[in-house]
């Protein structure tokens, strides 16, 4: 066995003894359940490297995921489900039988291609989508709102319910975009009820929905670019901080004209960063 195998072996045994009875309480307290919002944490920290660009903290959240991987199999080893080595199997031959192209003879001249294929080895894999369950069952729920506003897109896209490109795509963009304005405008025109904000609520979600698809036909993740706008508005409100003549603690006094201007040459400065 290979460094890596010796390598992955050994983490198995390490959370293996930490779940043994004379192992680390806080391990062994551990369920399924409660590790949920941990597998979460970690996937996120993941992304957040990824997005700042940090390699090596990116080494070391990738372990902290791999750690959740083996904390839930050696749980479910313990109740006799499966373990680790099941988890492992399953997802190579997964792997392979999902990438025909590449471990088969079936042909792939391009991304499109790859995606094809590999749609229609999940359909296989669920029988064929015959019925069996509800379509979008597949898509989890605990995925942040627009990395699961971007699964539901391309599931549905698996059964021909999608646009054929952005451009048919956009004016849905537009349409919802026009809806909301029209809620706003009626809930202002009441005086903002409290709890009349509902159908303003609907719509925003409608307009992101709408503008996470044309993302989604572009070939783009929403989640990934909104990860990237959080990123520059962090940026560029740290150096208006860093910038105000009395110093950060001068934010509330400085006024919206002060910060706007402050915010221009923050983002002139930045260039072409993303």
């Amino acid at each position: 066995m290979g460094a890596l195998g010796d390598g992955f072996e050994r983490l198995v045994e390490v959370v293996r003894r930490l779940r043994a009875p004379d192992g680390c309480p806080w391990d062994r307290a551990q369920t399924h359940a409660s590790l949920r919002r941990y597998a979460l944490e970690e996937a996120r920290e993941v992304a957040d490297a990824i997005t700042v660009g940090d390699v090596s903290g990116l080494r070391a959240e990738l372990g902290d995921l791999l750690l959740q991987v083996c904390l839930h199999a050696v749980i479910a080893e313990e109740s006799g489900a499966f373990g680790p080595e099941a988890v492992v199997e399953d997802l190579t031959a997964k792997l392979i039988r999902r990438h025909p192209h590449v471990f088969d003879s079936a042909p792939a001249a391009g991304v499109q291609d790859v995606e094809r294929l590999w749609a229609e080895a999940k359909r296989a894999e669920a029988g064929g989508g015959g019925g069996q369950e509800p379509w979008l069952r597949a898509v989890p729920r605990d995925l942040p709102a627009l990395a699961e506003a971007l699964a539901l897109g391309r599931r549905a896209a698996e059964v021909g319910f999608d646009w054929p490109e952005a451009a048919q795509a956009w004016p849905k963009v537009a349409e919802e975009s026009a809806e909301l304005r029209k809620a706003w405008a009626s809930w202002e025109a009441a005086g903002r009820p409290a709890g009349g904000a509902a159908e303003v609520e609907a719509e925003t979600g409608d307009v992101l929905f709408a503008v996470g698809n044309v993302a989604r036909l572009l070939g783009l993740d929403p989640e990934a670019a909104l990860l990237l706008a959080n990123a520059r508005f962090r940026r560029r409100f740290a150096a208006i901080e860093a910038n105000l003549p009395g110093g950060p603690g001068t934010l509330r006094a400085a006024g919206l004209p002060a910060l706007e201007a402050a915010w221009q040459r923050a983002k002139g400065a930045e260039g072409d960063m993303p």
